[in-house]
């Protein structure tokens, strides 16, 4: 149970709308942020043939190797609101640890302000971005390679647009700490 589920209603569940938002949201972030997880797995196996192919057999493609770096694109871009949600972003603890809790709350509400600014931002300036790529039909340089390099950088908006809903969950969860109803 979160910190902004306490006093919910019955069996834990959200009982107010902020706190019914805050669930979804944080649902939605858990389930992009697994396949995160599953796309780590396939760049391993990707990797792994790629490796196998070219040392047993001397064979490779270029298609498969630019392959293993498109794949980190939606691991970070996906996993970023994921590490946000369960607290696994940066943050200086050494200092967090010791503040009194309504202080932590002032700067986690404060953090996820800023949060919100900073990835609105990269999100509107990104879909112009992706927007040209797409309308240009933009693919790889290298002969063979990845075509559609659209889709790779249409992670950027969409990991941003996660980032800000979790930010936005996040402001709201300090929120509620704040101003306990």
């Amino acid at each position: 149970m979160t910190s902004a589920t306490k006093g919910a209603g019955p069996a834990g569940a959200p009982s107010s709308p902020i706190e019914r938002t805050i669930a979804l949201i944080e649902t939605v972030v858990d389930k992009v942020g697994a396949l995160s997880a599953v796309t780590c797995l396939v760049l391993v196996l990707v990797m792994a043939t790629n490796v196998f192919l070219r040392y047993l057999f001397a064979t490779g493609s270029i298609w498969a190797q630019e392959l293993e770096w498109h794949l980190l694109v939606p691991i970070c871009m996906l996993g970023a609101a994921y590490a946000l949600r369960h607290g696994e972003h940066i943050r200086v603890d050494v200092l967090y640890a010791h503040y009194p809790e309504r202080l932590k709350a002032f700067a986690d509400l404060l953090t996820a302000i800023v949060a919100l600014l900073v990835s609105g931002l990269i999100l509107k300036l990104s879909l112009p971005y992706v927007l040209q790529s797409w309308s240009m039909n933009e693919g790889s340089a290298n002969p063979g390679g990845v075509e559609m390099r659209y889709i790779l950088k249409a992670f950027i908006p969409f990991g941003f647009a996660l980032y800000f809903l979790q930010s936005a969950a996040d402001a709201l969860k300090a929120w509620l700490r704040l101003f306990p109803r």
